[in-house]
């Protein structure tokens, strides 16, 4: 696919990072509103007027920047795709997220809004946002890029307490004009990698290190370069997700790399990792500090949970306890981390709950 360049002026953005939600601390999820932040550089960097740039963030406390952004709640959101967007008579039209995100029993992706919660998990459904801005609703818009680094991990591997909400967008008349491309962090119930300590996505990180001075690339390039660099990653044993990309114009319709990758299994099963996390903390080790986390855990929950005199074998049965409950395995990462807080451990142990809850094979 070749097209002209489009004018840095003519383009409208739709800029979103989430890195904190209603549903806790368990959630939190550091980078996307940093990674935003530079996308939007970029953007201004190109010619694209701040005007033309409409931000929505929900930084973690003590990081929110010295520059406007709009809420990242749903109905903010929702206003952007049913109104904000669709009124506006630009040529081209930028979609960059960040935030925590899921594969309903459709195949379709949600993107949490800042405002979810375990029992609403309140959401975006890209696939029909998608739909409405290629209908007659959209008076401009010709051509659409999207950047959506999320993980697309299966919604029922997580064992939520309620099922997704089921909005769709309205949209009007089907039109085959417009161009949209989506380039998504990772495959068909995969995880999306991000780095706690930089605070940045490792997709996002790796698409701005690609992006050049044409504020709206040709999108075929742009992912062979960043399809080349994560294989690297995928070599080396950094990361087990492949980007995907679906191009959409009229009487052209192209999927690169839009299934689940293949990868080996870890070492370590997902359940087995979870425990070496947990027994990384000293505290684990002592029978007095592991009664003392178990009093930080919900008192239905331990009331009758077996112990044992062993330090892993109490632990395999905490975490048995806990994982059989809904949001139990955040609840015992929140209680661990309160009592120690040390930031690499921490991020160990959050990174072995997410590949458990999202393996539909985890083990024990």
């Amino acid at each position: 696919m070749t097209r002209g360049p489009v004018p840095s002026d003519r383009i409208f953005a739709l800029v979103v990072g989430i890195e904190r939600y209603a549903a806790g601390s368990g959630w939190d999820l550091p980078g996307p509103a940093r990674d935003a932040l530079r996308f939007r550089d970029w953007l201004l960097a190109r010619g694209v007027p701040d005007s033309h740039i409409q931000l929505h963030l929900a930084p973690l406390p003590g990081t929110a920047p010295d520059v406007p952004f709009h809420p990242a709640d749903h109905d903010s959101l929702r206003r952007a795709f049913v109104k904000d967007i669709p009124e506006r008579g630009d040529q081209a039209l930028w979609v960059w997220w960040g935030g925590h995100g899921v594969l309903d029993a459709d195949d379709d992706t949600r993107l949490y809004t800042a405002d979810a919660t375990l029992k609403d998990r309140r959401n975006i459904h890209v696939e029909s946002a998608l739909a409405r801005l290629r209908s007659d609703v959209s008076r401009g818009h010709g051509v659409q890029m999207w950047v959506v680094d999320a993980c697309r991990t299966f919604d029922e591997a997580h064992h939520f307490p309620e099922s997704l909400p089921t909005e769709r967008f309205p949209t009007g008349a089907r039109v085959a004009a417009h161009e949209q491309t989506l380039m998504f962090a990772a495959g068909r119930g995969q995880r999306a990698g991000n780095d706690p300590e930089r605070r940045l996505g490792l997709f996002s990180d790796i698409v701005l290190g690609e992006l050049a001075d044409d504020a709206l690339p040709d999108p075929l390039p742009l992912f062979d370069a960043v399809k080349t660099r994560m294989n690297a990653l995928r070599e080396a044993g950094l990361t087990d997700q492949g980007p995907g990309l679906r191009l959409e114009a009229p009487g052209h319709r192209e999927l690169i790399g839009w299934g689940r990758a293949a990868r080996p299994r870890p070492a370590e099963p997902p359940a087995a990792r979870v425990i070496t996390a947990l027994m990384a903390y000293p505290l684990m080790n002592d029978r007095d500090e592991r009664q003392v986390l178990v009093g930080e855990l919900p008192a239905a929950v331990v009331a009758r949970m077996p112990r044992h005199p062993m330090p892993r074998t109490d632990v395999i049965g905490i975490f048995r306890a806990l994982r059989a409950t809904p949001d139990g395995l955040w609840k015992l990462y929140a209680a661990v981390t309160l009592l120690d807080v040390d930031p690499a451990r921490a991020s160990e142990l959050k990174a072995a709950i997410e590949d458990f809850l999202s393996d539909p094979d985890p083990g024990m």
